[in-house]
């Protein structure tokens, strides 16, 4: 039997022991996929019945069940699902069957099955199904042991997706959290950067202590200063206190510059000042202030870019940026968005007191959008759609016009003039109209169309018209 590569399995997965196990009443079959399973590297055990499958599951645990459906008169493979999932629910149960129905298949999904194969199958397809339920084990428990790792507090429950790039994201909290270097975030609008630097916060050595978000685009550049530095009495008309500044009150904790890229040259200065020296002064005042701060930084444009412009410091550039962390677009983890629909629709419903859930037509035109405006888009239009929505169900109907498909223009030029006759039809046309209205009078008609006698039977010829 020829060796079928699984080319969507990594070889760390490959070269651990994975325990798969084969319950099929048919000899015949499990001794096929015993053979292949046990030449592509896996432990491989069998079971001959439902009965005796969940028998071997009591003292021996399984990365992977491989099941058929019909397996006798009492227990079929449903009920190996469902037995599995309840005593070892981190494996993965891929049902076999060959009297599918969309009723059995929603069914198996529903209680757990990673997917639903139908017989005759192809042993490439089922390697295949192996090799993506192991990577989906594996990216579970990596996510689960990164958000143990993170603490038990929930701080990553706002953060959600299990997709490769959600993963290294959360694996760069891990690593960066205990550090007090600066971290420099860029993501576009909408990704989730002040809630990344929160999950830096919380996981650090200064989680007890204050973390002040500032938006640095979003207020003018006298409101911005001393917001960040404080003011003294009487520095400026309307200053009738002291007041501290935000890194002043953050002393011990973290402060999250959001979109520092907008802040101007003048206070780019003043804060390279401040995070070299670890001082402040208040606007108005001679007086340093020591401070003991740590800076996450945010933007959704490359200041490296903005450095050759000119257009940002270099020097605050490499200050900020000693670690640098991408968020990335929704659009570029399209598989999380199932996970955030559902996670915002349990929050929307636990404020409203109403279950919600979504219409497999609406997941469906959710995951193709787009989404420019990211996360924060995503979330506020589940919200709108759960705020006039009175079925429980968000159908398509619920969601805004701009995320549901076009129907298709028409833009090529054979399709616009589909209709119009050709050249040599309208010459066939008009001459058999002139034949016509003259009677076949062949002289009369050549006369009308300007041609001789001869020319009008060699084109009438041509263009199958009778004379």
């Amino acid at each position: 039997m020829s060796t079928v590569t699984v080319r969507s399995l990594p070889m760390k997965l490959r070269q651990q022991s994975v325990n798969i196990l084969v319950v099929d009443d048919d000899r015949d079959t499990q001794d096929l996929l015993r053979e292949v399973l046990d030449t592509e590297g896996y432990k491989v055990s069998t079971a001959g019945s439902a009965e005796q499958a969940l028998e071997i599951g009591q003292h021996e645990l399984f990365d992977v069940i491989i099941s058929d459906m019909r397996l006798g008169p009492d227990l079929n493979g449903l009920d190996v699902l469902r037995a599995y999932k309840s005593v070892q629910p981190e494996s993965e149960v891929i049902l076999i069957t060959a009297f599918g129905s969309m009723e059995t298949a929603i069914e198996a999904v529903k209680a757990g099955a990673f997917d639903y194969i139908s017989k005759p199958f192809e042993i490439d397809e089922v390697l295949l199904q192996v090799g993506r339920a192991l990577e989906n084990r594996q990216l579970l428990r990596e996510n689960r042991n990164l958000k143990r790792q993170l603490g038990s507090q929930g701080q990553l429950s706002s953060l959600v997706g299990r997709s490769p790039a959600m993963l290294e994201v959360y694996k760069k909290i891990a690593m960066v959290a205990d550090s007090r270097s600066t971290v420099l975030i860029y993501g576009e609008s909408g990704t989730g950067k002040e809630l990344v630097a929160r999950a830096i916060h919380v996981n650090g050595p200064r989680a007890d202590q204050e973390f002040f978000a500032v938006n640095c685009g979003g207020m003018p550049d006298t409101l911005l200063e001393t917001e960040l530095f404080g003011h003294v009495r009487g520095s400026f008309t309307g200053a009738f206190e002291n007041k501290r500044g935000i890194l002043e009150q953050a002393s011990g904790g973290t402060v999250f510059l959001d979109e520092v890229s907008e802040m101007s040259p003048a206070l780019q200065v003043k804060l390279l000042r401040a995070l070299e020296e670890q001082m402040v002064r208040r606007v108005g005042s001679n007086e340093f202030i020591k401070i003991d701060v740590r800076i996450i930084a945010a933007s959704n444009r490359r200041l490296a870019d903005l450095v050759a412009q000119k257009r940002f410091r270099e020097d605050l550039y490499y200050r900020l940026r000693v670690i640098e962390l991408d968020l990335p677009p929704l659009r570029d983890r399209t598989e999380d968005i199932p996970l955030l629909v559902e996670h915002f629709l349990k929050q929307f419903g636990q404020e409203r007191g109403t279950a919600f859930s979504v219409a497999p037509q609406a997941n469906a035109v959710l995951i193709s959008y787009a989404w420019p405006g990211n996360v924060r888009e995503l979330r506020t239009t589940l919200e709108a759609a759960v705020a006039l929505n009175r079925t429980g169900v968000i159908t398509p109907e619920d969601l805004p016009a701009k995320l549901l498909p076009r129907p298709q223009e028409t833009t090529r030029l054979e399709d616009l003039y589909a209709d119009l006759p050709s050249l040599e039809q309208l010459r066939k046309r008009y001459i058999g109209h002139v034949l016509r209205i003259t009677g076949s009078n062949k002289a009369q008609a050549a006369g009308i169309l300007g041609i001789g006698r001869k020319t009008l039977y060699r084109i009438a010829h041509k263009l199958g018209i009778p004379l």
